[in-house]
């Protein structure tokens, strides 16, 4: 049945149909959760019977008919089963294999992470009649401010295209913290109510995000103390390493495309009102080209994060993609 069509996913995830297996991959572990849980509550109605619904473990998956034996069981209560496993990988596509050669209608529920094109059970998915492949990808801003507006329509609230596209810079990384932060914002705003960027600010960014904000603005506008006070309190208040440089690369885009434009009134999300005077003064002092070298430097610090497993380098790559930015603001400051 090979890969989903992007514009069948919400009708698909409403009523799979008789399909048997289910791969969700991608690097947005969030939405794939939200998808697989859709497909959970289409398959067995709003609230899900536990005689219907088995959860494997990936080594469980992996023994010898395992994955088979829970395809073919019935339900004590009657009806389609779903079986569920959160971790797949492709030491399970002999495992899928199996089960699509046995008997039985449970829907197999396969969260794969991130899979290339020759990861052996992408590729054998993808290869089934019967099984549907759904890729889970972050979304871009402009498709992420859309999916925002359509949760808050969800719950009967509305926000401005600025307000959609702030909200899209800083709900990104994770699609179930997306719909709780919406779930605050539509409380915030009460039934048939309208977000603001003071609500949008006052309910979306938390103490570590506020301070690493205050960090990058810092260290642009070349106050290397301010921006290692401010980095450290965003540490502190929980941020990790790659969120800190992936935030850090963004910043430095958005002024690059500003000092492009020749006019900061071109950022979409704008330049939020607190952050206007460092903001400007950083257009001032950085040079295009030097804002180019520091994005490509960027650039490869994000890849090297995803290269490596060891949260000290991410950390070590984080404050020294801050520092180097807080050094060339200072140096250029003083021409």
């Amino acid at each position: 049945m090979a890969k989903l069509d992007p514009k069948r996913t919400g009708a698909f995830l409403a009523d799979p149909g008789a399909t048997r297996a289910v791969l969700l991959h991608g690097d947005d572990a969030g939405l794939a959760r939200e998808r697989a849980e859709t497909l959970v509550r289409a398959v067995l109605g709003p609230t899900p019977d536990p005689f219907r619904l088995a959860e494997l473990s990936r080594d469980e998956a992996a023994r010898p008919g395992a994955l088979a034996g829970e395809a073919a069981a019935l339900a004590m209560t009657g009806g389609r089963r779903v079986v569920r496993l959160r971790d797949a990988t492709d030491a399970h596509a002999a495992a899928l294999k199996d089960a699509l050669a046995g008997a039985g209608d449970a829907l197999l529920l396969l969260e794969g992470g991130e899979m290339t094109a020759r990861s052996k059970l992408r590729a054998m998915a993808e290869a089934a009649p019967d099984v549907m492949v759904v890729p889970c990808y972050r979304e871009r801003p402009e498709e992420l401010a859309g999916t925002i507006s359509r949760l808050l329509r969800e719950q009967g609230v509305q926000a401005d295209p600025p307000v959609l596209a702030w909200l899209a810079a800083r709900l990104g990384e994770d699609r179930m913290l997306l719909r709780r932060a919406v779930e605050v914002l539509a409380l915030h705003a009460g039934p048939d109510g309208k977000v603001d960027e003071a609500a949008a600010m006052a309910c979306v960014a938390d103490g570590a995000t506020a301070d690493l904000d205050t960090a990058l603005m810092a260290a642009t506008s070349g106050n290397a103390q301010a921006a290692d006070r401010a980095l450290d309190a965003a540490f502190a208040e929980g941020a990790n390493a790659v969120m800190v440089v992936r935030a850090t690369l963004r910043h430095v885009q958005r002024l690059h495309e500003a000092q492009l434009a020749g006019d900061a009134g071109v950022l979409r999300p704008p330049v939020f009102f607190r952050h206007k005077p460092a903001f400007d003064k950083a257009l001032r002092i950085w040079p295009l080209a030097a804002l180019e070298t520091q994005g490509a430097a960027l650039l490869e610090a994000e890849r090297r994060t995803k290269t490596t497993a060891f949260r000290e380098v991410h950390e070590m790559l984080a404050r020294a993609g801050i520092a180097a930015l807080a050094r060339q603001a200072a140096a250029y400051a003083r021409r």
